[in-house]
């Protein structure tokens, strides 16, 4: 029914398709275990405020929090459960229910990891880790680079600028 050459030229198609998946295959998977862990960083709420610009009301250090979080990235579950916690920390820290849920809104729909931002879940990682559960050794880079981090840096990020 087919021609030789069509069949030759099948095989040779199947067989680089073949080895081009198997490629990336193997390439991935030494991506994902030499991937290397960023130091931990910080801009406070990213493209939202920090904190009111007419009242008292300061929900920065949630957004820190939340950072953290999202730094060292992990599974889909552990993602919604962090934007969980920065709902009730702006709730907390605010009262302000339509504010803990416009934020809420905000990182459920912006920060995936899919997203090629400074913001997205994972961000500590290399671009396309996505949605992962740490390995023992990914969760010894978190932990080592955790301790690193100093209360004052925490606090640095949230720091009110001062008027002149």
């Amino acid at each position: 029914m087919f021609s030789t050459k069509f069949r030759k030229f099948f095989k040779s198609a199947l067989c680089l398709s073949f080895c081009y998946v198997l490629s990336c295959t193997i390439l991935s998977a030494i991506a994902a275990e030499t991937a290397q862990l960023q130091p931990f960083s910080s801009d406070g709420c990213s493209l939202f405020p920090d904190r009111s610009p007419t009242g008292e009301a300061d929900w920065c250090e949630c957004c820190v929090q939340h950072d953290l979080a999202y730094w060292r990235g992990g599974t889909e579950a552990e993602r919604l459960q962090a934007d969980r916690e920065l709902y009730s920390c702006v709730k907390k820290k605010t009262a302000n229910e339509q504010l803990a849920q416009l934020m809420f809104s905000g990182v459920r729909s912006a920060g995936g990891p899919y997203h090629y931002t400074s913001y997205r879940w994972a961000y500590g990682w290399p671009y396309g880790r996505f949605y992962q559960a740490l390995s023992p050794a990914e969760r010894e880079q978190v932990e080592r680079l955790s301790a690193q981090i100093s209360t004052d840096q925490l606090q640095q990020v949230c720091r009110k600028p001062t008027s002149k």
